[in-house]
């Protein structure tokens, strides 16, 4: 599939945030983003109509609580020049002088409170407030961030990472997390897990609530839709595209494509409509069980397809 790569869909801004709006206005492969639904405006009368149920309405409001959009400024000067076994260029390869902001999405998941542990005395938050402080909060918040590797490679770009929070309006308060690791990355099947804290009290337990939502919700979808998921086809995306305001798209898969050494890993193709400032975003192919790293949006073909990151599916 590599071999025939049309592109990323990271949103490269040289302007920075300013820049986002003209490039949404301007974008060229979905002019007018008409088949994009701004996530506040979102009704169950969306949906396609043999699927307008509150189960799925719910999950979709549910992932898009969870999406953030990924900001990354600075490119490692250990991405390699190729894909996995392909002649085709890695995203950024060889800009590692480049200080551009790129934006992309990913989906927050297993929120967790670390509590005090006198036991472990050295154990204190490691967030950007807390990491040189003398008084670092003994208690904080960690999340994970599901997301592509070709948007963040490895910690040294995470060191440069930034994560905001509930952006579902123009005028959405701006919330920022912006202490980041890589906990995993794989580049063949472009799936990276990204590792976030804050001691933010109000914040972290929000990101619990949401997080055991979702789960409630996603397993009422899976029972639903297991059956008839081959024939259904339906998925839907929610990102940031151009790094702006959130967007959800509902479509079809046209193929899940098997990895030959594993059949339990697949990707997806689909033309479900996707944007710079889409890569990362979790791709949501209704009533299949998927593990980490749940499938996320990695990129476009010529043939006018996208195509998902492989992930653990069955």
């Amino acid at each position: 599939m590599r071999s025939n790569l049309y592109d990323h869909e990271c949103q490269d801004s040289e302007g920075g945030e300013a820049d986002l709006h003209k490039m949404f206005a301007g974008c060229q492969k979905n002019p007018g983003h008409r088949q994009f639904i701004p996530i506040d405006t979102l009704t169950i009368k969306h949906l396609p109509e043999i699927h307008r149920n509150k189960d799925l309405y719910a999950l979709i409001k549910a992932v898009a609580d969870l999406t953030v959009r990924v900001d990354v400024n600075m490119v490692s000067h250990r991405r390699p020049e190729v894909w996995p076994q392909s002649n085709r260029l890695y995203p950024f390869y060889n800009h590692s002088r480049s200080s551009n902001m790129r934006t992309g999405s990913g989906m927050i998941r297993s929120a967790f409170k670390c509590p005090d542990d006198s036991t472990i005395p050295t154990s204190k938050c490691w967030c950007r407030k807390c990491e040189h402080s003398d008084s670092a909060s003994n208690a904080w918040w960690e999340f994970y961030v599901d997301t592509a590797t070709h948007l963040v490679f490895d910690d040294i770009e995470a060191q440069h990472t930034s994560l905001r929070l509930f952006y579902d309006r123009d005028d959405s308060p701006v919330v920022f997390v912006n202490k980041v690791k890589v906990a995993r990355a794989n580049v063949e099947d472009d799936r990276c897990l990204l590792k976030c804290v804050t001691c933010d009290d109000i914040l972290g337990e929000m990101l619990e609530r949401k997080w055991n939502h979702y789960i409630q919700v996603w397993t009422n979808v899976k029972d639903i839709y297991q059956s008839s998921r081959d024939s259904h086809k339906l998925m839907f995306i929610v990102s940031h595209p151009h790094g702006c305001l959130k967007q959800v798209s509902i479509g079809q898969w046209k193929d899940k494509i098997l990895n030959k050494a594993d059949d339990k890993v697949s990707r997806f193709t689909y033309k479900t409509s996707t944007c710079p400032g889409s890569s990362g975003a979790v791709v949501n192919c209704v009533g299949f069980r998927i593990w980490w790293s749940d499938l996320v949006h990695s990129g476009s073909l010529k043939s006018g397809l996208n195509y998902s990151g492989a992930g653990f599916v069955i």
